[in-house]
């Protein structure tokens, strides 16, 4: 498995971690962090946890979680890291065609370049994203970063939940599928 396949599969497993903190937003900012569609979701705070754990026992990632052993990234994001994923929820999943998820999920190039362009190499905590312009992705590309009185946006992705930790790494909840440029 390359290098990125597997930054980026510890991070997309990170993305369903613990812990819910609020960004810290630039001076000019809003400090809210809207929790769009996820009031119902309970994250079990446990950072010794990996993030494979972590996501499975969130329960509001079970299309990520199958995408990631689809892809056969699960060892990868069970791996050291340290790894930050920009995790899509089930219902940021339900926002793609069907026809599209299901040729991603029958292709395991494109699916491998989507989950690795939600995973950036590193522990980037809410109070560092929200400093950041843009961010180089395991996949090689980079996501654009925006912090407004309306909150964090990763790509087209807004930031619904921060900072779940896991034992390696740190998730990010975000409501939208990041499709990179594929190659």
């Amino acid at each position: 498995m390359t290098n990125s396949a597997t930054k980026f599969g510890i991070l997309v497993f990170a993305s369903i971690a613990a812990v819910t903190v609020s960004l810290v937003p630039p001076a000019n900012a809003d400090s809210s962090c809207s929790s769009g569609g996820m009031k119902n979701v309970a994250y079990a705070p446990d950072a010794k946890k990996d993030i494979v754990d972590t996501a499975i026992a969130a329960g509001n990632f079970k299309t990520l979680v199958a995408a990631v052993q689809k892809a056969g990234l699960v060892e990868t994001l069970k791996g050291d890291g340290p790894f930050t994923v920009f995790a899509p929820t089930d219902e940021a999943f339900a926002k793609v065609p069907k026809a599209t998820l299901d040729a991603l999920l029958n292709d395991k190039a494109k699916l491998t370049q989507v989950l690795t362009y939600h995973v950036v190499a590193g522990s980037v905590k809410a109070s560092d994203v929200v400093k950041l312009k843009s961010a180089k992705t395991v996949n090689g590309q980079s996501l654009s970063i925006s912090a407004t009185k309306n909150g964090v946006k990763v790509g087209n992705a807004k930031v619904l939940k921060t900072d779940i930790s896991a034992s390696n790494g740190v998730i990010h909840v975000i409501d939208t599928v990041l499709l990179p440029k594929f190659k």
